[in-house]
């Protein structure tokens, strides 16, 4: 089998192709949000099933299932 070495008419490097994903970078002088806070399950709940988030005028609830799984609800 005869491998043919010509280079593509638009050849397209590695690095090239890579930058075509990379993300676009902030203005300078902007800041970037800082990076949320983790808050353990077990701190938020301390020993109960449930509790209460209030979020402007919504409350919402927020459950731990017997299966450790958590469901919030409105």
């Amino acid at each position: 089998m005869q491998l043919n070495n010509e280079s593509p008419a638009n050849p397209v490097t590695p690095d090239a192709h890579a930058a075509s994903f990379a993300r676009p970078r902030p203005a300078t002088g902007v800041q970037r949000p800082a990076a949320p806070e983790t808050i353990a399950a077990d701190h938020l709940f301390r020993g109960r099933q449930e509790v209460l988030i209030a979020h402007g005028d919504e409350t919402y609830r927020l459950r731990l299932t017997r299966n450790g799984k958590l469901i919030l609800t409105k």
